[in-house]
């Protein structure tokens, strides 16, 4: 960090002279104007874009025949995450055809991301989504919603043994890991760039509450998705009968109300709220614990299954307390 003194002239205006190698670099001439933006924290930032136009940043990735696919696919994934509003893919001779195909899935992966141009040893991929279009909080409510259906559709799928239900879950997961890699990347874009952090009227501190958010309510989705596996595992076994599905059903049920209290306070900032579902954590714990006791007079083709249904529900409510908190904590630390 540099240290600059503060200078007065004229009586009553105060100057600070700036770095000559910032000021070379971001190209700024005689009387430019420059934007200034009080932070929260009371620091000033000094910025060269003061017309709103969002920070440009290229990723380019060299490939061969000899590229790894999954390696390449987790690069794509970084470089989405990572906030680069293009990505270029060179091939010293023609383009591999894996890649190609490739950036397709990559493209159907993510939200925003299309290809503009394209040619024998060539590919660019360009950011098109305005990210004020979708805020943290209209895409953290579309993730509670899928994940919530997704864990009612696993326990559908158990109690009507309903195979092909259990693989609809499963192919959502995709869906919230979508929305998720979108709130990780706005959050990364407005660490970097100001005038977006203005546009969409979301402080760091903000986009770093809804991602730690984000995260959370993406591994709920996961442990529906290993309820939706599991599902299949019991379709062709009994399962422990009408009452060990039954103790299943009204665990999941009582994790999902979690969820959404959990939610509900988010959305409110409600930190009483938050502390009572908290609460209800442990009544979960004494039900999951039921289970896991029963499935002991079970064989192991349905004992371990079961097991693990037991803890994913678990772990959902676990998961909806793990929010419960970051709320009480961000809650608490914005209030003066």
């Amino acid at each position: 960090m540099e240290i600059r003194k503060v200078q007065i002239t004229g009586g009553s205006s105060y100057i600070v002279s700036l770095p000559k190698q910032w000021i070379r670099s971001t190209k700024i001439q005689k009387n430019d104007p420059v934007g200034l933006i009080v932070q929260p924290d009371g620091s000033l930032l000094i910025t060269p874009k003061i017309g709103g136009e969002s920070l440009q940043r290229v990723r380019v990735f060299e490939v061969g025949a000899s590229a790894d696919r999954t390696s390449l696919l987790r690069l794509l994934v970084g470089a989405y995450v990572a906030g680069f509003t293009a990505i270029h893919i060179e091939a010293r001779d023609r383009m591999p055809q894996f890649v190609r195909q490739l950036v397709r899935e990559f493209t159907q992966m993510t939200i925003g991301q299309e290809v503009v141009d394209e040619t024998d040893s060539s590919i660019v991929i360009k950011d098109l989504l305005n990210p004020v279009e979708m805020p943290f909080e209209n895409t953290i409510k579309r993730m509670h919603l899928l994940a919530r259906g997704m864990q009612q559709d696993a326990m559908t799928a158990i109690r009507g043994r309903d195979a092909a239900l259990a693989h609809d879950v499963i192919a959502r997961d995709t869906e919230v890991d979508r929305l998720h890699w979108l709130v990780a990347r706005q959050e990364n874009l407005i660490v970097i760039d100001a005038a977006l952090s203005r546009r969409m009227d979301v402080t760091v501190s903000q986009a770093a509450y809804y991602f730690q958010v984000s995260r959370i309510v993406e591994r709920i989705a996961d442990h529906a998705t290993q309820v939706a596996h599991n599902a299949n595992a019991l379709i062709d076994r009994e399962a422990g009968g009408t009452a060990m599905v039954g103790a299943m059903d009204e665990a999941s049920t009582l994790a999902l109300e979690i969820f959404s209290e959990s939610m509900g306070a988010l959305y409110t900032g409600d930190v009483r709220k938050a502390n009572a579902t908290l609460q209800m954590v442990r009544d979960l714990e004494m039900k999951t614990r039921d289970i896991d006791t029963r499935a002991l007079d079970l064989e192991a083709v349905a004992a371990i299954p079961i097991g693990q249904i037991s803890a994913s529900i678990r772990r959902i409510g676990e998961y909806s307390g793990d929010i419960c908190e970051c709320v009480i904590n961000y809650t608490v630390g914005q209030e003066t």
